[in-house]
């Protein structure tokens, strides 16, 4: 009679087992895969998610994908089910094509709520978006009662009056940090927007504070790798009491949650003793918190149309307060920083060439009114439509947004998962993670010869072309606008992009009316590499000197 012993059993069983694993993670992914037609930027990347990972943990990500880009080509393989895309072609393809958002958004939730930037599903967050829309778009920003008056008080009272003191004798040798002070005059814009001016952080006067703040700040943005990459491993070890993000950046988070917080809770009060006819209405005043006011109405309204049938019932309509706070949350962060950096990278090439700053105030004082400081000390503020259309002005931010892109990283989208996608010659599979950023796409030699070259005429160039041959600047497969993507593309592009262009077309064109820019001290001036790059320094220090009246 035969005999059975237990390896009999469990040798075929180990066999079966690992060449099941074999197949599903080695033949499969690096064979077999639809994706193993596409190059990939590593030999390992077919097998492991290990090469894009370890870029990403040490901060080179944008680099790194941009030399894969260029040896392998408009489409590469960065792991197991990740690809990279660097065309415009691809572009239109994933973020006009309603590609739902990656998982990677949900670190941008905050106070347990999502906001409009965090919410993956494109149905969820097209509702959101149409709460507040209408208050960003460019007609709003352009006729806003509010905002002028916003604008003129932070101009008047506090940006103008800083900088001409640094002028003083006493305050040699004159530098000034614009960094810092630039994303202080960007959150101090948006806050004033999003809270009223009662409630607006008021950054550019309150430097200690400020510099606490940009500390916590910095403190946030560095250490979220293993949240947003490896969430499921930096949930298991948390819960074997090991964590991997340090308790001191936790507390971070909280102090900076609660700092917007504070505001926001205390701006929905006021508009609810406003409607009960308890406080007299700001409408169209500084005091006017226009993006809560339009974030409650659309809240409420929906709750009417929809009810408890409503997409976001348990969260914006059951978590109201904390959704408000969440929303603002992100746009108060995402506005000083991009805001900032750019305004400090624009000044830092102004501060080059005083041929340029001459042909800009040149220019900015055709404004009717123009922004020359009178004998008070206050800058009038410009027809609004006519500063946007100033070409050297557009062209100089245009050129820095394009060169530094303040929030350059890869953009992660999933592709649908009831069909194949073809993204250039490939069909890519549904599920796949797929990602371009605006770090590479502004590097495209076809449209922007000597891309690492800071060059504003490129800008001017371009609409000189178009205006001679009767088209548009958008049109031509290598039309130096259809390659811009400083503020992503789509439905689900940067919701204050005509907010960030306002105020930074507004901030230049005070200053550069009335002072000239040196450098004193631009070390650490390079950017990181990053999703939202900054100078490594966190700093640029300039000098100011008062224009002399012709």
């Amino acid at each position: 009679m035969a005999t059975f012993s237990i390896s009999d059993f469990y040798t075929p069983a180990i066999f079966t087992l690992v060449t099941v694993l074999i197949y599903q993670y080695i033949l499969y992914p690096a064979i077999f895969s639809p994706l193993s037609k596409i190059p990939k930027a590593h030999w390992s990347c077919s097998i492991s998610p290990a090469w894009i990972l370890w870029a990403r943990f040490k901060s080179r990500e944008n680099r790194t994908l941009h030399a894969a880009h260029q040896q392998h080509g408009p489409v590469v393989r960065v792991g197991p089910n990740e690809l990279s895309v660097n065309s415009i072609e691809g572009v239109k393809t994933i973020y006009q094509g309603g590609f739902e958002k990656h998982k990677w958004y949900s670190l941008f939730d905050n106070y347990g709520v999502p906001c409009t930037f965090s919410s993956l599903p494109q149905t969820h967050h097209s509702l959101r978006k149409r709460w507040v829309s209408h208050v960003y778009s460019k007609s709003h920003i352009t006729t806003s009662p509010a905002l002028t008056l916003q604008s003129s008080t932070i101009l008047n009272k506090h940006l103008l009056p800083l900088i001409q003191a640094s002028t003083h004798a006493t305050q040699e040798p004159h530098g000034v940090d614009v960094h810092s002070l630039f994303c202080a005059a960007a959150m101090d814009f948006i806050s004033a927007y999003c809270f009223g001016m009662p409630r607006c952080a008021d950054f550019i006067r309150r430097n200690a504070y400020r510099e606490h703040w940009l500390t916590l700040y910095a403190t946030r943005k560095g250490y979220g790798f293993f949240a947003q990459e490896l969430p499921r491993l930096s949930k298991v070890l948390s819960i074997l009491g090991i964590k991997l993000t340090p308790s001191w950046v936790d507390a971070a988070n909280r102090e900076l949650e609660a700092w917007c917080k504070e505001r926001s809770d205390a701006t929905i009060r006021f508009l609810e003793r406003e409607e009960r006819g308890e406080e007299n209405s700001v409408v169209d005043t500084a005091d006017d918190p226009v993006v809560v006011r339009a974030l409650l109405a659309g809240i409420e309204k929906e709750f009417r149309t929809s009810g408890e049938e409503s997409l976001v019932y348990q969260t914006a309509i059951q978590q109201r307060d904390l959704s408000v706070a969440s929303e603002i949350f992100d746009h108060v962060l995402a506005g000083q920083e991009t805001t900032g950096v750019a305004l400090t990278y624009l000044s830092y090439h102004l501060s080059q060439s005083l041929n340029l700053q001459r042909e800009l105030r040149e220019e900015l004082l055709t404004l009717k009114p123009n922004m020359r400081l009178d004998r008070d000390g206050k800058v009038k503020h410009p027809d609004s439509k006519q500063l946007d259309s100033l070409p050297v002005l557009h062209a100089v931010i245009m050129e820095t947004v394009r060169r530094y892109a303040p929030a350059g990283g890869p953009e992660p989208r999933i592709t649908p998962k009831s069909s194949t996608t073809r993204i250039g010659p490939y069909e890519v599979p549904g599920g796949v993670r797929v990602s371009a950023s605006a770090y590479n796409i502004h590097r495209d030699e076809s449209a922007f010869p000597d891309p690492e070259k800071w060059d504003h005429t490129r800008w001017l160039q371009s609409r000189a072309t178009a205006e001679v041959e009767g088209s548009n600047e958008y049109e031509g497969k290598n039309g130096i606008n259809r390659h811009f993507w400083g503020f992503s593309s789509g439905g689900r592009m940067c919701l204050g992009s005509n907010f960030a262009m306002h105020d930074m077309k507004l901030i230049i064109a005070a200053i550069y009316t009335n002072y000239t820019s040196h450098i004193v001290d631009d070390e650490g001036i390079e950017p990181t590499d990053a999703y939202t790059g900054h100078p490594k320094s966190n700093s640029l220090y300039l000098r100011f000197e008062r224009v002399v009246e012709d």
